[in-house]
């Protein structure tokens, strides 16, 4: 089955049988089913035609969304560039996109995807507009009083958030604390906001693995931004293999283009060191989650509910993250793992020599990871909230 393209007819309601038309707007192609699989597979077997629109397909990811039962759709995306001009063309392509495909609901999610997904689809008249913040991000996060130009940018996203989420007939946030930061900053309409949770994984496929005892194995995976916590991880790894040398730290994840990106030379720094494993982007960190013993994410990100946490969750695996927005909902302290303060790298040490001192701990927090998981973070439950909110629950 060949996966359409923009340029490709599509089908009509009375070809396919469909009851509604749904747009999800991605900020890029790769995490889209990593990210967004279990709904598009909810939605295209409770017979929506779903389109999901996202700038950089590759031949691959295109037949992989075809697979799923969606149509995949280009549409033009600067996403981490300042230039006005090219967000005008990101604006006007969707518009006409919705004018041609006239969905019946349209669901933007990441900061661009929502501003210009909403706006276009307000002007496209598309009946059901629901953005999805997962996540406050880079912009939204604490800056210097003498950072002018961040402080600037933090102003201008949002002016630009205020304008489209009026636009929107709903706000979902993934955690409280970005729902009423966005309320307090009069960015999002208290009425239109909704708190629907993590995005959640399918607990099918992610299922627990044997606990890994030897060696004590860390493991971080995220984008490679030092927001993400990574200078942290590094640090503490150091400190960790000078006085247990047999530990192991796994870093995956691939070079980014955010203001806050790891250089390759620095990364590659700590692997010349000995002190991490570097595997770079994984399409399935699956087998690198089966051989590690706890899950680290030491980020001051503003996370929505960081996915890669839930999925080491769903495997039994312990974490260590931070007491920040987004991460905190993964964790109890003490529990399921061990909460951090963000940028405390011997508070991360501290925490890593407690698994490494008491490997039985890799074992009980492991398995209450995966009780949490099953209470918070099934996708079934969550996508089921989400058809609800996007007004085509059955």
């Amino acid at each position: 089955m060949k996966a359409r393209s923009l340029s490709a007819p599509f089908p009509t309601e009375s070809q396919v049988g469909v009851r509604k038309r749904v747009a999800l707007i991605s900020p890029y192609a790769r995490t889209i089913l990593s990210f967004r699989g279990a709904l598009i597979r909810e939605l295209v077997s409770q017979g929506h035609t779903v389109y999901v629109l996202a700038p950089d397909y590759t031949p691959e990811l295109r037949e992989a969304v075809c697979a799923a039962g969606a149509i995949a759709v280009d549409y033009p995306l600067d996403r981490t560039g300042s230039n006005p001009l090219r967000d005008v063309r990101t604006l006007m392509s969707l518009w006409r996109i919705f004018r041609r495909l006239r969905p019946e609901v349209v669901l933007p999610y990441n900061i661009k995807p929502v501003i210009y997904g909403s706006l276009a689809a307000w002007l496209a008249r598309v009946p059901r507009r629901v953005a999805w913040i997962t996540g406050l991000g880079y912009t939204f996060m604490e800056t210097e009083p003498t950072d002018f130009k961040r402080r600037a940018l933090q102003r201008l996203v949002q002016g630009l958030y205020r304008t489209a989420l009026k636009t929107c007939h709903v706000v979902c946030f993934q955690n409280a604390d970005d729902q009423q930061e966005m309320i307090a900053r009069r960015v999002a309409p208290a009425h239109k906001t909704v708190l629907v949770g993590a995005s959640g994984v399918d607990l099918d496929e992610w299922q627990p693995a044997p606990p890994m005892l030897n060696p004590v194995t860390f493991t971080l995976a995220a984008r490679l931004l030092r927001e993400k916590g990574i200078v942290e991880f590094a640090e503490a790894a150091r400190a960790v293999k000078r006085r247990y040398p047999h530990t192991r730290f796994l870093l995956l994840g691939g070079l980014d283009t955010n203001p806050g990106a790891l250089t390759e030379a620095e990364v590659q720094q700590w692997v010349q060191e000995g002190i991490l494993e570097w595997l770079g982007h994984v399409s399935d960190v699956r087998p690198y989650f089966a051989q590690t013993s706890v899950y680290v994410l030491p980020s001051y990100y503003r996370e929505g509910v960081p996915r890669s946490t839930q999925e080491a969750m769903a495997m039994a695996r312990p974490v260590i993250t931070t007491d920040a927005p987004g991460c905190r909902e993964t964790v109890t302290d003490g529990v399921n793992g061990f909460l951090v303060p963000p940028r405390d790298v011997e508070a991360l040490i501290q925490a890593m020599e407690r698994f490494v001192q008491q490997p039985e701990l890799i074992i009980t927090l492991g398995k209450a990871s995966r009780r949490l998981a099953e209470e918070r973070f099934d996708a079934k439950k969550i996508n089921q909230r989400m058809l609800e909110v996007m007004g085509i629950a059955p």
